[in-house]
């Protein structure tokens, strides 16, 4: 889906700009200068484009998460989005810088025209001209070290505030240089509504109100270590929580420093506005948290979002659940759900897979969890017991045109292990769905 909404927009961006091109009257200039100038024009059209749409999704608009398949998927269009984007701004600089080159081969005669502009509008284009310049060098910086996985995450979160601003002046110099004949076709129109959104996705940011609607300062209950690695934090929030949908995920921030993380919430919806994370030490701030973190303090929660969700399984279909490691929150959510829940129990299969099935605290849990639900088979998969899950022991039990689907949470290479497998296997009549969240 998220490659889908890129190509797409690149797609209709490309043909914007072509029907400007088909319509343009002939030019005298010769074909190599004409070449560059409309590679200049079509590579900064889709780095704003892109950067636009970015920016924009950036503000968590949880009217996507339906079409786009949950916010993890926002997230993750965002990510790419500016990545992609900034790649077209590269391409776009070195098509400018291209202009030496031509110089000494074809020479100056043929160049394209510049349009002219006066009085204020002309100081402004080179104003423009500057910002571009500026924004694209600390663009180059920013698209390096979010590609350099890493770079830590704490001075990139801090460097990465700064994107709306650059954003901003890539945003006037393209507004400011963009050919005025864009602006009578539906190549400006979009553009026009591209840049709207992205300056409105980058004032929230330096406003730091994103999010903001959904956002409870709450309150932290109990801190408890079920397992050496892993911390177990119960927090009460105000009134005005709605509730959750189990298997969805909330944004926390325990250190306003650190900023907000996701985590599943680990526990079904009570009603009495209680939710319970389970959080496994993978990073400096969550191996900190047994030790920061104590009752009575206030917390920030934001949410619901998601849509690895419980009421969205196909009843018709066979069901697959896969966990792997403290990929099992969800589904201890759902299994919660289910025990006084007066729907029909859906019959399933639990995969539930650990390092050490013998010294792994979750088991115990998910066994007294599925005791309740006869239709819930759990299967534990140790990997130090020699027990490792593969697409062929997930699918033993279903039946050659069998529909299934497959709901996954865990790390991604067991994802894509099972999905090369599946796919070997030749499957048609079965659906992965995968939450996969990061930060960057």
């Amino acid at each position: 889906m998220v490659r889908g909404v890129l190509v797409l927009l690149t797609a209709t961006l490309a043909l914007l700009w072509g029907w400007d091109v088909w319509q343009a009257p002939a030019s005298p200039a010769h074909p190599w200068w004409i070449a560059r100038q409309e590679a200049m024009y079509l590579s900064g059209l889709l780095a704003i484009g892109l950067m636009s749409l970015a920016m924009y999704l950036a503000t968590r608009p949880a009217w996507l998460e339906t079409p786009l398949g949950g916010m993890d998927s926002v997230y993750r269009a965002h990510k790419w989005a500016g990545i992609v984007g900034g790649s077209f701004a590269i391409l776009h600089w070195l098509v400018e810088m291209s202009d030496d080159i031509l110089k000494s081969t074809i020479g100056r005669a043929g160049r394209v025209p510049k349009e002219k502009a006066t009085g204020l509008l002309d100081s402004m284009q080179d104003l423009a001209e500057d910002f571009g310049e500026w924004g694209f060098y600390i663009l180059l910086v920013l698209l390096a070290i979010t590609l350099w996985q890493r770079f830590p995450y704490r001075p990139w979160r801090f460097l990465h505030r700064a994107m709306p601003v650059i954003y901003l002046l890539l945003a006037f110099h393209s507004v400011l240089l963009a050919p005025r004949d864009y602006w009578t076709q539906p190549v400006g129109w979009v553009l026009a509504g591209l840049v709207a959104a992205g300056v409105y996705g980058a004032l929230r940011a330096l406003l730091g109100n994103i999010g903001q609607a959904r956002r409870m300062r709450s309150e932290i209950l109990a801190v408890t270590q079920p397992a050496p690695d892993v911390v177990a934090v119960s927090c009460r929030l105000p009134a005005a929580w709605h509730g959750h949908r189990a298997g969805q995920f909330a944004l926390v921030t325990f250190d306003p420093d650190e900023g907000a993380h996701p985590f599943t919430i680990a526990s079904a919806d009570s009603g009495d506005r209680t939710v319970e994370f389970r959080i496994k030490a993978l990073g400096d701030h969550t191996r900190q948290l047994p030790s920061l973190l104590r009752p009575g303090q206030p917390v920030d929660i934001e949410g619901p979002y998601g849509r690895f969700d419980l009421s969205r399984i196909n009843p018709q279909a066979r069901q697959f659940w896969v966990a792997g490691g403290i990929g099992v929150t969800p589904f201890l959510a759902w299994l919660g759900a289910l025990q006084n829940s007066a729907a029909p129990v859906p019959a399933a299969d639990l995969h539930y897979c650990t390092r050490d099935r013998e010294r792994d605290p979750f088991v115990a849990e998910l066994q007294a969890l599925c005791t309740g639900l006869p239709s819930v088979r759990l299967h534990v998969h140790g990997a130090a017991q020699g027990e490792v899950l593969d697409a062929h022991r997930l699918l033993a039990d279903a039946g050659p045109g069998e529909a299934a689907e497959v709901w996954f949470c865990g790390p991604g290479g067991l994802a894509d292990a099972l999905r090369r497998g599946i796919a070997g296997i030749g499957r048609q009549r079965l659906s992965f769905h995968q939450e996969a969240f990061v930060m960057r």
